[in-house]
């Protein structure tokens, strides 16, 4: 431990002390103390490294040069908000568009995933004049109030379900109602958002928009059945919404195939407006809001202007064009479809050998592993997840889980993350998933034998 680092245990007390309990750490029961990063790898005060399979923020790479040298080289030039005329908030704006459908040609700079879906809610209801919001079963789309109000992840553990807010099933072919075997899931799943806005429109409410995840995090690392995003859009636009695809979480290039996590969905799907967060600034607060000129007009005819201290930036800007930069540079897009492929044959490998690997999903590097106690009723083995989890910890490995059950590993780690350390994570995970099973009376169970 370097001599001006404050013990572990000193720390863990000051912030039990200062910090909400609201506030809470991985592994709550053995703090990781982490003091610094570097690519795919974080260091603790005694300098053990672990791989990083967790910071999907630290996109390119925790701490990479040329990210930091762009914000320290504008930070010593000038950072101040956009209503000044500079260069970088121009030349970002043309850059995203590159990624994008040209239909998503009006940006909005802002320093979170947060505010960017704030903003998205306000866009869609200046553009439609409605209200209401149409989303999918154990959604999260950010921690302002308007938008707890519109995640059933959340709300349902504060003030419930207000009455502008309506919850589809979440597509998910193999936990939800329409599962692998049914011969059109993504119409199914489909009709039941139709079901959801005809059930609103009967009660007289009006669509403003559906805002979905293009990959549900929260609600388990779920994929999506291809074709579901187009017929979903069909109907809600039938209804007067708009469709919001909130690509905080997998957008720029993780799911290999696509830069945008939408366009697993076909090459004819296009949203009206597209959210950016956590990735897109590699850790500095950096967001966006992308959305079609029809939807930007209305908010414009307001007559109310879009101010945002900090969104826009000289450094901000900076720093996504040096994302985007590094993205191109190493082709880490495609790396991502490669050690993606890799991974996944892996942890195939694993569900073949160990019963309680029920399913592994994903696509690039997004990937989960749904644990289950039983292979008939799919039960989530939410002890045995966080046990696993705990113990990857102890072996060097950050991983962490998510899903209504708690029970989904979920592998979303820096785009750098390698060949050698796919199978340096799988390696120890077997090794850990073979030790439950010779210690452990039963996949019901993390008692010990006796």
């Amino acid at each position: 431990m370097a001599a001006d680092q404050r013990p572990r245990a000193d720390t863990l007390a000051l912030r039990q002390r200062l910090i909400s309990s609201s506030c809470r750490l991985f592994f709550p029961e053995d703090p990781v103390k982490i003091v610094r990063a570097q690519g795919q790898y974080m260091y603790d005060e005694q300098g053990a490294e672990y791989i990083d399979c967790i910071s999907n923020v630290a996109h390119v790479g925790h701490c990479h040069p040329l990210v930091v040298q762009a914000a320290h080289e504008q930070n010593q030039v000038l950072n101040t908000n956009s209503r000044y005329l500079h260069d970088n908030i121009v030349d970002y704006a043309q850059r995203l568009s590159e990624t994008l459908p040209e239909q998503l040609c009006v940006f909005y700079f802002l320093n979170s995933g947060s505010e960017a879906n704030d903003l998205a809610l306000r866009l869609a209801r200046h553009y439609t004049g409605h209200q209401d919001v149409v989303v999918l079963d154990h959604a999260y789309h950010g921690h302002l109030s308007s938008l707890i109000d519109i995640s059933p992840y959340k709300f349902r553990n504060l003030d419930g379900q207000k009455e502008w807010v309506h919850v589809a099933p979440l597509p998910d072919t193999y936990r939800g109602p329409y599962r692998e075997d049914h011969p059109n899931p993504a119409m199914a799943y489909a009709n039941e958002v139709k079901r959801v806005v005809s059930s609103a429109q009967e009660k007289g409410r009006k669509i403003a928009a559906f805002f979905a995840e293009s990959l549900p995090s929260v609600g388990g690392q779920i994929i999506p059945p291809a074709g579901y995003f187009s017929q979903v859009a069909e109907h809600i636009r039938k209804a007067g919404g708009v469709f919001v695809a909130d690509e905080i979480q997998v957008g720029f290039g993780r799911v290999g195939k696509h830069f945008w996590a939408f366009q697993l969905q076909g090459k004819d799907f296009v949203p009206d407006i597209v959210t950016m967060g956590k990735s897109i600034g590699n850790g500095h607060p950096v967001a966006c809001v992308a959305a079609t000129q029809p939807v930007a007009r209305a908010f414009e005819a307001t007559g109310v202007e879009y101010f945002n201290t900090f969104g826009g930036s000289p450094v901000s800007c900076a720093v996504g064009l040096a994302v985007l930069n590094v993205l191109e540079k190493e082709q880490l897009q495609d790396h991502a479809t490669s050690v993606g492929s890799f991974l996944m044959e892996l942890l195939g490998q694993q569900k073949i050998k160990h019963p309680i690997v029920g399913d592994v999903r994903g696509v690039g590097l997004f990937i989960g592993v749904d644990l289950i106690k039983d292979e008939a009723t799919r039960t989530p083995a939410t002890e045995e997840a966080a046990y696993l989890v705990s113990r990857l910890k102890e072996n060097y490995v950050l991983l962490s889980t998510d899903g209504p059950g708690r029970n989904i590993l979920k592998f979303k780690p820096p785009m750098c993350f390698s060949l050698d350390n796919a199978r340096q994570v799988v390696a120890k995970l077997d090794a850990i998933l073979t030790d439950m099973e010779e210690k452990v009376r039963s996949c019901e169970t993390l008692r010990l034998q006796p």
